[in-house]
C-alpha cells in the first residue's frame, strides 16, 4: 500500500513560503503584516491537516465497521 506524501510537500512548501514572506516583510519593518502572514498560513496549513484527520477517522469507521 504506496502511502502518498503529497500533503506533507504541500505543507512544507507552506511553511517555506510563509518564512521567506515573514523574513522579507520583518526587514522592511512590517512586523504586524509579518505575523498576519504567518498567522494566515498557520490557519491554512492547520485546515489542511484538520481535512486530513478527517479523512483518516472516515476511514477508519469504513474499516471497523465494514461500510464502503
Amino acid at each position: 500500500m504506496p502511502y502518498n506524501v503529497d500533503a506533507v510537500f504541500q505543507i512544507a512548501g507552506i511553511g517555506i513560503i510563509v518564512a521567506m514572506i515573514h523574513t522579507i516583510l520583518k526587514q522592511m519593518g512590517k512586523e504586524d503584516w509579518a505575523h498576519w502572514v504567518t498567522l494566515i498560513g498557520f490557519i491554512i496549513v492547520l485546515f489542511m491537516v484538520a481535512m486530513l484527520i478527517r479523512d483518516l477517522f472516515q476511514t477508519i469507521k469504513n474499516v471497523f465497521l465494514f461500510h464502503s
